[in-house]
């Protein structure tokens, strides 16, 4: 095996796909691209990594609000570019042609164009670790989508891709309570 620096390890442990966070600031919707998302424990509670470096933070703190939408590998370019750009200055929903779906339960739009929409809501912010963690109050799933791969970032500007479904529901059935 070669030396791997210690900075470069977290490359190694993939935390799930790319994400886009819409927020709503009360006169504007924005969107952010976020690569560490992590689901926490076997409900609808998941966390993300951002913090005041990222302008929907700000909304994310005054709002408590906010959608987890998934975009699919087709989207690359999009995610690519809302992250780098600042919706301060940029209305990216109209820069990156996405369509703003009403959502029931926050103010914060779903994005018609991928393939999930979480509405959640902010439970705790973990500021040691720029880590905010949502509760899942509505979840939204296109299956009539043809393109349903996600994207992973690596950390280095490469990503990778989903393939193809390995299913061993049979094999994982579990005797122990809450199972898999």
């Amino acid at each position: 095996m070669e030396s791997l620096p210690i900075s470069r390890a977290f490359t190694l442990l993939e935390p799930g796909p790319v994400v886009l966070i819409t927020t709503h600031n009360g006169r504007k919707d924005n969107v952010m691209t976020i690569t560490w998302t992590m689901v926490l424990d076997f409900s609808a509670t998941f966390a993300i990594t951002t913090g005041p470096w990222n302008y929907s933070y700000a909304a994310l703190q005054s709002t408590k609000e906010c959608v987890i939408s998934i975009p699919t590998v087709d989207l690359i370019d999009e995610v690519v570019g809302i992250g780098t750009c600042s919706g301060k200055d940029t209305d990216k929903f109209e820069k990156f042609g996405l369509t703003r779906v009403k959502a029931e339960h926050v103010r914060a739009p779903l994005i018609e164009q991928c393939i999930a929409n979480i509405e959640c809501r902010v439970v705790d912010v973990i500021d040691q670790h720029s880590i905010i963690v949502l509760s899942g109050v509505a979840a939204y799933y296109d299956s009539l989508r043809k393109e349903n791969r996600t994207i992973h970032a690596i950390g280095d500007g490469t990503f990778v891709v989903d393939g193809r479904r390995i299913d061993r529901k049979e094999m994982m059935k579990s005797k122990l309570p809450g199972g898999l």
